[in-house]
Formats: structure tokens, C-alpha cells, sequence
């Protein structure tokens, strides 16, 4: 089994990389138990699932830093034109 690889994740909707994210946690989890009852058989499925996780993580973080930066440029513009409209009173 190869690693899976990022593209896959990026295409994946908002909701659809959340609920993968909280999957593959699971996952670890379960794996960990596995692990400490000696019941391990396959202990490369640490590195896929913690690749996974990265993988996931990282295209959430993309998005929220796009959707963060449009919303500092919808909020920048938004106060340019506001003082455009608005011309400054001085206070004589």
C-alpha cells in the first residue's frame, strides 16, 4: 500500500477533509490500542495514517489562511470606500 498523496486530499470539500480528519484520529487511536495489547500485526499503518493526518491538516490550514486573507481584503476595502464616502470633519 502506498502513501496517498495530497492531490487527493485537496479535492476533497471542507467537510469532507474535517470528517477525514476526525477518521483517521480514530484510527491512530484505535492502532495505539493494537499496539499495547500486543495485537499489532501491521505497524507500518502508523506511518500512513500519521501521513494521512498530515496531509489533511495541511489542507485545512490552506484553506483557513485563503478564506482568512479574502476576508482582510473584503474588510480592507470595505473601510477604503467607507472613508471615501465619508469625507473627515475637522474638529475647528
Amino acid at each position: 500500500m502506498s502513501l496517498t498523496k495530497i492531490k487527493e486530499a485537496r479535492e476533497l470539500s471542507d467537510a469532507a477533509v474535517a470528517e477525514q480528519i476526525l477518521a483517521v484520529k480514530r484510527q491512530l487511536m484505535e492502532l495505539r490500542l493494537q499496539q499495547a495489547t500486543g495485537r499489532m500485526e501491521k505497524p507500518h499503518l502508523f506511518k500512513h495514517a500519521k501521513h494521512r493526518l498530515a496531509q489533511l491538516m495541511t489542507v485545512e490550514r490552506e484553506r483557513q489562511i485563503v478564506a482568512e486573507k479574502e476576508a482582510a481584503e473584503k474588510s480592507a476595502a470595505k473601510e477604503t470606500a467607507d472613508s471615501a464616502s465619508s469625507p473627515e470633519v475637522s474638529p475647528e
